[in-house]
């Protein structure tokens, strides 16, 4: 080969192995992005369904698991799953709606696995009332279990993130964030209401790099949604049932499993510069006016 040749074919070389370099560790740049090792993530009300796949699917990514279920009969039956799954999990009895108890659980866990570095409050509960014929106790206890116990757990957690320097905050928020409809005037009252939290708390602790973001579901597949899907008498799909798959242009139910990639996303430094969002994952129902009628 000429000197003139080789000289190029080197520099050629050197670019083709540097573009190679440079892929390489974007892709692992990227892979690094969403682990969660080393992170210890409290997913409230997480014995089952969505609060139970998105623990999972943190653990998963490397994160140690922390739980919490308002009885003990709950949380051991999340254990036990969260054992069938090869995960060991630290689970706990707390009601979230109750400062004190709040306070001490936190503190519990900061002595026993460790702080914080990531919360998802997903404990939650739905009445579906008329609101004529909800009584306002009925009410506040949707907005105590939606709305009041999100802020008593962030405001638990949020000293140690601000020591440590970093912290992220899921709040599970829903559709009803956005949307009203009938017989669920409190639950949308409260989840309107976390949107806000959500972004107040972006607002206010971002300078210490907090990032609180929300997960909006559409309607998922869970025991809280059965009724809603029960086949009718003749066999035929609840009318429920058949509305939300003709709302919804995925033409289908989610699944506490479509919530596992958002999460992860919105708990791991893929997510730095995301804060005061609300991620809505639901099949695109938010984006659609509906079919015209034939």
């Amino acid at each position: 080969m000429h000197s003139e040749n080789k000289y190029e074919y080197n520099i050629f070389s050197g670019i083709i192995r540097s573009r190679l370099d440079i892929k390489l560790k974007l892709k692992i740049n990227i892979m690094v992005n969403f682990s969660l090792e080393g992170k210890i993530a409290l997913v409230t009300g997480a014995s089952y369904g969505i609060g139970f796949a998105i623990a999972t699917a943190f653990a998963q990514a490397g994160a140690t698991i922390v739980f919490n279920d308002i009885k003990q009969e709950l949380v051991d039956k999340g254990l036990a799953a969260y054992k069938e799954l090869g995960i060991e999990a630290h689970g706990y009895v707390c009601d979230v709606t109750d400062e004190n108890a709040v306070n001490a659980f936190i503190a519990q866990v900061e002595k026993e696995v460790g702080v914080i570095d990531i919360l998802v409050n997903n404990a939650g509960i739905i009445k579906r009332i008329p609101m004529h014929e909800m009584s306002a106790a009925e009410f506040r206890q949707v907005i105590d279990v939606d709305l009041n116990a999100p802020f008593i757990v962030s405001k638990a957690v949020i000293p140690s993130m601000i020591k440590k320097g970093h912290g992220k905050i899921i709040n599970i928020c829903s559709m009803m964030s956005e949307l009203g409809r009938e017989t669920v005037s409190a639950y949308a009252a409260a989840k309107g209401g976390l949107k806000m939290l959500t972004r107040n708390i972006a607002s206010e602790y971002g300078e210490y790099n907090i990032q609180c973001n929300g997960i909006g579901p559409g309607y998922i597949a869970t025991p809280q949604t059965a009724p809603l899907r029960e086949p009718q008498p003749d066999g035929s799909r609840h009318p429920f049932d058949a509305f939300i798959v003709a709302k919804t242009p995925a033409a289908r139910w989610g699944t506490p499993e479509d919530l596992m990639g958002p999460a992860v996303f919105l708990a791991s430094d893929a997510s730095n510069f995301v804060n005061g969002h609300v991620l809505y994952v639901d099949g695109g129902i938010l984006a659609y006016i509906g079919k015209q009628p034939k």
